[in-house]
């Protein structure tokens, strides 16, 4: 039998085996057909059956079906017999803990081959032991010759984080906390972990910190055969070639759970801002502690700090240049700000005669670029020779890897802000910005709008597997906007599973009662205030979804002034809200909840504490952002139609989405008011009801 038909058995049987022993095991467990199907189609892809080249599925399972206990059954096994990592990457911290607090302990003891677990975090969720250690000890940190004095020195310490600090370094010299923000008790304030979390420019393996959190973490994950991590993380490290953080693409299998965020988050990270004023002033700081640099390095080091000096007198005139051209084109006019001071260059030639500054700048961060490695090298020489000056030589090496830090965002931003609009290729989008907080300050930002030739070049050509999963990734009942988005095709041997949810849909529902105008009408809030209160009326538990915060909170006004009891999003935390929600509805209370975009996802309120679902408008992104305004122009300019190939599809998988917290088990009932007439009145409208699960409709005659 040739192996890997018998490897494909014996995965086969694992698979089985691990099914059969946790289904015995849980109390109640009731089989789910739709689970059963993920976990077959899954496994036929890991096991190359449609495309042993190219080993991708994507598919959209809704609410109920078990897709994280599927995907683990099928991807843990295949993982551990190809000696790859599991790597699971989701956008919300709540599905995280999930994972790593319920999911992954609750399939652990049932599974051949075991495993081994980790939660991979960002740097910035550590502390750094050093910087605990000076701030308890009291070190004064302009003594440490550091970048970010001005900032520490900015906002002292007050008694009581200073007693944290003591009781921070205490349980961390002890081993009862790990040196995570985590997994302390109690919140820590930002104003007090600014202090000592960890840093790129200042947490550098050659320093030898292997005893720091940060490092032990990521020592840890070395170990682990099942990584969970978010997707911005995911994404800094593949951006960056892969195997800085987690494994190389190689050698991991990825399930990229939530995957509707990708494309953004994507973007997210190829964006660069470049605050000139910031610049300018970090870099002339940075030309005043070079006496030091002299000091450290003695006279081994004058040929390296010559080139610094060099490239300082390039970069620092580059960057003023660029801030005076733009500064003079605003004061004579000829760039004009919005309102909220933006102003999005169109798709084309720069204004001003921007591409000749912004090309001596590219030329001139690269230069300055390479006259660091030297001294960082040499430096790095000089803590070997002179270990009694660690902590002064410790924080240059920070200063160094700081520089090198902004001036890499300076090339890479001045790159992006020239790459040429070549045919049938999309532009970046490209807009200035005034700073609100410095009226002096200019920021030159870009963003890629395709993402997807990067996630191809990342991921998806490299990667041993991949599985995308999300309630929503289809689109008007289709796959193309998301395919596009990540940069899939459909002939490209990816494979493509629609799992529909398993509830009872037709017992809940949809409500369009007859409405007087439309949300573009002068009345519509006034529309609200009437219709709100009266679907609320005599109802236990209510979420009332808005478009904007304005308009959410002038219709609260306006009904508390009629007696109405609200818990309004941005009046309290998230979680405040939702406990005194629940505590509500378990004393038998009404309870009502008004919150915008970010309640109309992942908000899980089953049972008794959602029955009643009120959408007051169809949720379309006003192209107001530089990156909207930009993909819509571009969408048009090459003969497409925005409103159908961008709009459309992001408002049915948004209007989904809010549709998905009514029912949260396969026991939930209730009903959704859509106060948006023009799901009848548009032609659009029927393709955005068919696309919404199978409720009961109750379509008013407007």
């Amino acid at each position: 039998m040739p192996k890997s038909t018998a490897e494909s058995g014996e995965y086969a049987t694992l698979v089985r085996e691990n099914y059969r022993r946790l289904s015995k095991a849980l109390p109640n467990f009731t089989p789910r057909r739709e689970q059963n199907y993920l976990v077959a189609e899954m496994s036929k892809v890991l096991s190359g059956r449609y495309d042993a080249g190219r080993r991708i599925l994507v598919a959209e399972a809704g609410t109920g079906i078990g897709k994280s206990l599927a995907y683990l059954q099928a991807g843990i096994p295949w993982a551990r017999m190809q000696q790859k990592t599991l790597v699971i990457s989701t956008a919300t911290l709540a599905l995280q803990e999930q994972l790593i607090e319920k999911d992954l302990p609750l399939f652990h003891p049932h599974c051949k081959p075991s495993f081994s677990f980790a939660l991979a975090k960002g740097r910035a969720r550590y502390c750094c032991a050093r910087r605990l250690y000076d701030l308890q000890a009291g070190v004064a940190q302009t003594e440490l010759f550091t970048p970010d004095a001005p900032l520490l020195m900015a906002a002292p310490l007050t008694e009581a984080q200073l007693k944290q600090v003591s009781e921070l370094w205490q349980a961390y010299a002890k081993g009862d906390w790990l040196g995570d923000r985590d997994s302390w008790p109690t919140p820590i304030a930002p104003s007090l972990w600014q202090h000592i979390e960890a840093q790129r420019h200042s947490c550098q393996p050659m320093l030898g910190h292997q005893q720091c959190p940060f490092h032990q973490a990521r020592a840890a994950l070395e170990k682990a055969d099942v990584i969970v991590v978010n997707h911005a993380l995911l994404l800094a490290d593949l951006s960056m070639g892969g195997g800085f953080v987690l494994p190389e693409p190689e050698q991991c299998v990825y399930v990229l759970d939530e995957a509707h965020h990708l494309a953004s988050v994507a973007r997210e990270q190829g964006s660069a801002r470049l605050a000139l004023r910031h610049l300018i002033r970090s870099l002339e700081q940075f030309n005043k502690w070079q006496g030091k640099l002299n000091d450290l390095l003695g006279s081994d080091g004058q040929a390296a700090i010559g080139k610094l000096q060099h490239g300082l007198a390039q970069l620092i005139p580059s960057l003023n240049d660029l801030y005076r051209q733009l500064v003079s084109a605003l004061q004579k006019g000829e760039l004009k700000p919005d309102e909220q001071g933006c102003l999005r260059f169109s798709t084309g030639d720069l204004p001003c005669a921007l591409d000749e500054p912004l090309l001596r700048l590219k030329e001139d961060s690269q230069i300055f670029c390479r006259t660091l490695g030297p001294i960082n090298s040499q430096l790095a020489e000089q803590l070997k020779i002179n270990p009694s000056k660690a902590a002064t030589i410790e924080a240059a090496l920070a200063m160094i890897s700081l520089q090198l830090l902004q001036a890499e965002q300076v090339y890479d931003g001045a790159s992006l802000l020239l790459k040429p609009t070549l045919e049938k290729h999309t532009p970046p989008a490209r807009w200035l910005e005034l700073d609100s907080k410095d009226a002096k300050e200019l920021v030159l930002c870009v963003t890629p709008l395709a993402v997807g030739h990067l996630l191809e070049a990342w991921c998806w050509s490299r990667a041993a597997a991949v599985v995308m999963v999300s309630a929503t990734l289809t689109a008007l009942n289709d796959f193309s906007y998301f395919r596009r988005s990540v940069g899939l095709r459909l002939d490209d041997g990816s494979h493509y599973v629609r799992l529909n949810s398993p509830f009872n849909y037709q017992n809940s529902a949809l409500i369009i009662p007859p409405l007087e105008c439309e949300p573009s009408h002068g009345d519509f809030n006034d529309l609200l205030v009437t219709h709100i209160a009266q679907w609320l009326d005599e109802q236990a538990a209510s979420l009332v979804l808005f478009s904007s915060y304005r308009q959410m909170n002038e219709v609260a006004k306006a009904l508390r002034a009629k007696g109405q009891s609200l818990l309004v999003q941005g009046e309290a935390s998230r979680h405040a809200l939702l406990v005194l929600h629940k505590q509500k509805c378990d004393a038998k209370q009404p309870s009502v909840l008004f919150g915008t975009g970010s309640f109309a996802e992942g908000l899980d309120l089953p049972g008794i504490y959602l029955t009643n679902l009120i959408i007051t408008k169809l949720p379309f992104a006003v192209p107001t952002s530089p990156v909207e305004e930009a993909m819509a122009e571009w969408i048009n300019q090459t003969g497409g139609n925005a409103f159908m190939q961008l709009a459309l599809p992001e408002a049915s998988r948004k209007l989904i989405q809010a549709c998905g917290r009514l029912l949260r088990s396969e026991s939930d009932t209730g009903r959704i008011v859509l106060l948006d007439k023009r799901l009848v009145s548009k032609r659009y409208g029927a393709a955005l009801l068919q696309a919404l699960p199978p409720f009961t409709l109750d379509i008013a005659q407007q």
